[in-house]
Formats: structure tokens, sequence, C-alpha cells
């Protein structure tokens, strides 16, 4: 049986790169780690930003490349702001070769989130309205939200890694 993918997903500023690199230290074994930002450079041509079409994009092809690595017993990290709409793709891709899923959503309070991401050095979200929007969408999984904006982001790991064992967060 391959080995779990864990998601961890949440708005822009959540903290989701500095709790992802707490998790790569504290796994053992074959361990990969899949930066969703890194995907963004993948496209060098075409029209300047995000779009909607290359976010589903980048989403099904990080989820897609993580596959292989699972199913050779490699403990994986997906690090990327995928929404709760997108979870049904996410699990059609991962059922084609049987690999389970943990979900986890990194989501501080709103202010902290929408703080960090206009200060952010790439893709910074300087308009606080549409962020509002996409910050609501992560409430839709409210099982596998993690929101103690008190813990330091070793603590969070932990955490995560507690409740990733005792299957809280398995989709």
């Amino acid at each position: 049986m391959a080995t779990p993918i864990l998601i961890l997903s949440g708005p822009v500023g959540a903290g989701k790169t500095t709790v992802a690199r707490e998790l790569v230290r504290l796994l053992t074994g074959d361990v990969v780690y899949l930066e969703g930002d890194v995907f963004w450079s993948f496209y060098v041509q075409g029209a300047a930003g995000p779009t909607h079409k290359r976010f589903r994009t980048i989403m099904s092809a990080m989820t897609a490349a993580a596959i292989p690595f699972a199913t050779g017993g490699a403990q994986v990290v997906l690090d990327f702001s995928i929404p709760p709409w997108f979870l049904d793709t996410v699990r059609k891709i991962a059922a084609m070769r049987d690999v389970p899923l943990d979900l986890v959503v990194l989501r501080p309070p709103e202010r902290i989130c929408a703080e960090r991401a206009k200060t952010r050095a790439d893709g910074s979200i300087a308009d606080y309205s549409p962020y509002s929007e996409m910050y609501r969408e992560f409430d839709q999984v409210p099982r596998h939200i993690v929101c103690d904006d008190a813990l330091s982001a070793a603590d969070t790991a932990t955490l995560i890694l507690r409740g990733v064992a005792d299957g809280q967060f398995r989709l």
C-alpha cells in the first residue's frame, strides 16, 4: 500500500511553508517535499500573473507528481493553497493509484494571514477585500483545520503528525 500524501493547505499567509519545513525536519525515512510556489515557475511564457486555469493545472500537476513518490513508500508533504472546492479532483487523481490522502488546513486568524500575505516577497496579495473571500473558502473542512497561532511552527508540526497518526486528517 502507498504511503499517504500529506496535503498542507490554507490561505496565503497561513504559514504552510514554515510548518512544512518543520514537518520535513521531524519525518524520518524517505521524505519528499513539493512546494506549490515552485510550480508557478514552470510557466515561462504567456500572460503575466496567476489565472484560474493555471491554478487548477498546478494543483493537478502537484498531486500527480506526488503519486509515484507515495507509491514508492516516501512520505510526501504537498505544500500549497489547495482550496476545498478542488479536493474532489485531488481524490480522483490519488484514487487512480490507491494513494491515501491526509489534509491539514492551516488557518490562523484572517488579520494575521492577510498581513503575512501583503508582505510576502513572492506573490503578495495587497488587496484585502478579495483576500477575505479566499480566506473564507478554507472554513469548509472544519475537521481538518488547525488554527492555534499561539503554537510555534515546530509545535504545530508535532500536533499535525499526532493527528495524522490518529487518523484525524484522513480524507
